[in-house]
């Protein structure tokens, strides 16, 4: 297939195009490089299959040229910094972003596939998540930005389907790390480590109790082609079911790095989840998809890559002080050794 992947400089946009080339496909790269990198998508440019087109989905018409066979939308700002950033980029990319690549996936008569998030849950009330449950979110709080933006990419998906029968997919995508993160973009995984390999405490936001489930970037892009070659419409959750506290990851991180590194636990910052699982039955029955990599060995991975970019992680390390907070860092409450 001619398969066009709007945020495709991105972390999960760039692994999802190397998945796709290593499958046969061709694959149109758009970006516009505002949380994407060039060189996410440097070893793919020698691929004769593979194009890149610069450019913001939010104006139309979307410049991609040639036949499209599906259009995989994983396009949006989607650590807290950089939506707190650019909060109303974030609310452009989905809504207009959302409505341009769906208007490009009609025109073709292309499959669709919509990248939203467990963010739609908000601080969920149910727990684990299933795909029927609407969500507890705050639509005016700093989150908001993010969360509102997905929720609407999820409505105008449907509105297509239902108004014009296109063919479309919904995946919710739960907390994933791997390489070609950036050190400095605010996410627990990424801090822990960068925290940890400059010799820095790393940042508890809460007791460290909240929880989040961590799906290895390869399980994820898995589950995200599943979907793609799929006929289901969704929402189908993809994540991985393994729960974790924020104090177990980070007492995993300094096993696996041998970092000194102390904690330092902070206020827990406004409408922070503080629970987060997904249950993964629809995956298993629609698409028979689970994931296979556990979090010691993802982590692991993830290191050595972090490891590998050493000069950016240590200029990353005021960032990641406090990252969740608009505005900078702020005074930990206590600080333990471990």
């Amino acid at each position: 297939m001619r398969i066009v992947v709007a945020g495709g400089a991105g972390f999960l946009g760039s692994h999802l195009c190397s998945a796709l080339l290593a499958g046969g496909d061709h694959v149109v790269a758009v970006d516009n490089v505002s949380t994407g990198r060039h060189r996410n998508i440097a070893p793919l440019l020698d691929y004769p299959g593979f194009e890149f087109v610069q450019a913001d989905i939010t104006a139309a018409p979307v410049g991609v040229r040639g036949g499209v066979d599906a259009v995989a939308n994983l396009a949006s700002p989607a650590s807290p910094p950089d939506y707190h950033r650019m909060p109303l980029e974030t609310l452009a990319v989905g809504s207009r972003g959302t409505e341009n690549t769906l208007q490009l996936a009609a025109q073709h008569g292309a499959r669709y596939l919509l990248a939203s998030t467990s963010e739609i849950y908000g601080d969920p009330l149910m727990h684990p998540q299933r795909e029927d449950y609407w969500g507890n979110v705050n639509p005016i709080g700093p989150r908001s930005v993010y969360d509102e933006a997905k929720r609407y990419a999820e409505a105008v998906t449907m509105a297509h389907h239902r108004a014009y029968g296109d063919d479309v997919g919904i995946v919710r995508i739960f907390n994933t790390y791997g390489p070609r993160m950036r050190p400095a973009d605010g996410r627990v995984v990424t801090s822990f480590i960068t925290q940890a390999l400059n010799g820095d405490p790393l940042t508890i936001y809460g007791d460290g109790s909240q929880t989040r489930s961590f799906c290895y970037v390869d399980d994820l892009v898995r589950g995200i082609d599943a979907m793609l070659r799929s006929m289901a419409t969704g929402p189908v959750n993809l994540g991985n079911p393994r729960e974790f506290t924020m104090l177990e990851l980070a007492e995993q991180v300094l096993e696996l790095t041998g970092s000194r590194s102390g904690i330092e636990f902070h206020p827990l910052p406004k409408d922070d989840p503080t629970r987060r699982r997904p249950d993964i039955s629809r995956a298993r029955d629609l698409l028979g998809w689970e994931p296979r990599i556990p979090l010691a060995e993802g982590l692991s991975r993830t290191i050595e890559y972090f490891r590998s970019q050493p000069v950016e992680v240590a200029a990353a390390a005021r960032a990641v002080a406090g990252a969740q907070f608009e505005g900078g860092t702020v005074e930990p409450v206590h600080s333990v050794v471990v």
